[in-house]
């Protein structure tokens, strides 16, 4: 039992390493972080040099994000918001990764 246990946590941990590294991918190709958080939440803390569109604001910057021809991070307070975000920037041909919550994916790209 201990041995399916510790395989299934390795599984998971294969993702998590998995999605760390694609993360760091697109730091690396210089990737532009995009917080999709309220303004509000924005205001109480955020990763340093990230830009800010909040979910219901995004579809009217569309085109000027395209005009960007960069890669975004996209992340909000738990991923959620953020996996939207990125599923509706992939549809309009931006390339995009959902860092998830912005505290977790500060910690990522240090």
């Amino acid at each position: 039992m201990n041995f399916v246990k510790n395989k299934t946590m390795g599984i998971f941990n294969l993702f998590k390493n998995k999605s760390n590294q694609n993360i760091l991918d697109y730091k690396s190709k210089g990737a532009i972080i995009l917080d999709v958080r309220t303004r509000q939440e924005y205001n109480t803390g955020a990763i340093k040099g990230s830009k800010h569109i909040a979910l219901q604001d995004l579809p009217n910057h569309i085109l000027a994000l395209q005009k960007l021809n960069t890669p975004f991070i996209v992340c909000c307070a738990s991923g959620l918001r953020s996996s939207r975000a990125t599923k509706l920037l992939i549809s309009k041909n931006i390339d995009a990764i959902n860092g998830g919550g912005w505290q977790s994916l500060a910690c990522k790209i240090k």
